[in-house]
């Protein structure tokens, strides 16, 4: 289960992935890159970038006038019978569905799958007061088991083979399951059907929130999210304040480029609208509907104009899927429940350079995850603005980066921009580097610049570039 890290060590977690999950991770983004790229090929590439220029620009004035929309969204919670509350940071989102659980003397939480939950390290808050959370989502049920959070924020447990988790399933739950998914998932149902009859409360997240109505909703591949939302008698949603929308018909454009993006599908199972309370006795649904608007940062990272779109992310996963760093490290190594690129960008700007900055780092800034964000967020022009941050600071934050990494980033800069001191810099290198060439490669470089030939060699520095530039303009 996640919790909220005190400080991430991205080099460290990396040196630690288990051998098999990079083929697993890579065996999983395959297939969810493959349907997503079936299904913009049917629509036609001219009408998907038409959709993703109209997510953008609908995510953007949403968050620009996010105020408004919030206003008005709490109104339209409160007219259908509703609670409305806000939350500043993290504790504060904890201590508010806390206090809602004392008072209904809650023992048995069943939870949807919400990554805003998982950013503030709510089921261990939950369980510090000896409330038991059980995650409902199958593959947050399963990790949940194995006593660890989600691999990716859209598919936690994609990394784990059948017959990892039908041994998981025979140690925790004591049953013969076999390794076939028809099985697990009956086992996984029949285990949740008796928690969510006993469960006193029902948490989710929310996709996004309608304003015009106050819906929440909440897009999944399973039942049990709605049977959280429905089946105990109080429900907490628990919404990050950028995921307000003006209305319905931004929604269905925001639906069109969500699951053809996060899972290759033209529209999840199950796509929830809760609009307050039921509306007549006779509907199923919560006695009690409380609305948890979460800011943890959000307003912050508005304020910063290169930083701002980190916001426009509708949490589908692209990004890591087609990130190379993220398919040979996976999600665990970002130290972080929201990994990969987005990740990335969200947890410096939320727990600070001094607990994240090794995240924007950690890209090949190659732009893959700007091409296939469904809402167009120039994610390497913010994680090289996030990098400036650590190194430098801005008006938001101070440098974070130890002094000697900025002194060695100001000489690498003034060589490369200084013609004399390159030419001078590039043949000095050539000599110096002569014992440790073999065959054009170094397989090893003495510390500290040896974080590169950890996991494979460098190319030898030839400096010949002008020389060679040189001779091809002669030749033209």
């Amino acid at each position: 289960m996640s919790q909220v890290p005190a400080s991430i060590d991205f080099r460290a977690n990396a040196q630690q992935v288990p051998p098999k999950m990079p083929a697993a991770v890579q065996k999983a983004t395959a297939k969810f890159l493959g349907t997503r790229a079936a299904l913009v090929e049917a629509l036609g590439n001219d009408f998907w970038q038409v959709l993703r220029q109209a997510g953008h620009d609908i995510r953007l004035h949403s968050i620009l006038h996010m105020d408004h929309y919030l206003e008005q969204a709490e109104r339209a919670v409160t007219a259908a019978g509703g609670h409305v509350h806000w939350a500043t940071d993290a504790a504060a989102a904890c201590g508010i569905v806390l206090d809602i659980a004392r008072r209904h003397g809650v023992r048995l939480a069943v939870k949807s799958k919400s990554m805003a939950t998982e950013e503030i390290g709510l089921n261990h808050a939950l369980e510090a007061e000896g409330i038991r959370v059980l995650e409902t989502d199958l593959g947050e049920y399963i990790v949940q088991l194995k006593g660890m959070g989600p691999a990716h924020i859209v598919v936690p447990a994609f990394h784990l083979s059948k017959e990892e988790i039908a041994d998981l399933f025979r140690e925790k739950l004591g049953v013969d399951a076999q390794p076939e998914a028809e099985n697990l998932t009956q086992i996984a149902r029949a285990k949740l059907r008796e928690e969510f009859l006993a469960a006193d409360l029902g948490i989710s997240g929310g996709n996004f929130l309608i304003a015009e109505t106050g819906t929440v909703i909440t897009v999944t591949n399973e039942g049990n999210g709605r049977m959280c939302c429905t089946v105990p008698p109080v429900h907490v949603a628990v919404v990050g304040i950028d995921k307000v929308v003006p209305d319905w018909e931004s929604l269905t454009v925001l639906l069109k480029l969500l699951a053809r993006s996060a899972t290759g599908q033209k529209l999840s199972c199950y796509t929830q609208f809760i609009s307050g309370l039921p509306r007549a006795s006779e509907e199923t649904g919560p006695q009690e509907f409380h609305l948890v608007l979460v800011d943890n940062g959000r307003s912050r990272i508005l304020r910063t104009p290169e930083c701002r779109e980190t916001s426009l992310c509708i949490r589908c996963g692209a990004c890591l899927n087609i990130c190379p760093v993220y398919n040979s490290v996976g999600g665990y190594t970002y130290g972080y429940p929201i990994s990969g690129p987005t990740g990335a960008m969200f947890a410096p700007q939320i727990l600070g350079g001094a607990a994240a900055g090794a995240l924007p780092f950690a890209s090949t800034l190659c732009g893959a995850c700007n091409d296939i964000c469904p809402v167009k967020i120039p994610i390497t022009d913010i994680l090289l603005h996030l990098r400036h941050r650590v190194v430098e600071g801005d008006e938001q934050e101070g440098r974070t980066a130890p002094y000697p990494l900025k002194v060695g980033a100001q000489i690498g800069a003034a060589a490369m921009s200084t013609p004399w001191l390159y030419r001078v810099g590039s043949q000095l290198l050539k000599r110096l580097q002569a014992p440790l060439v073999s065959e054009g490669w170094i397989a090893k470089l003495p510390p500290p610049l040896n974080r590169w030939t950890m996991s494979r060699p460098f190319p030898a520095f030839a400096a010949d570039f002008r020389r060679w530039w040189r001779s091809r303009k002669a030749g033209c």
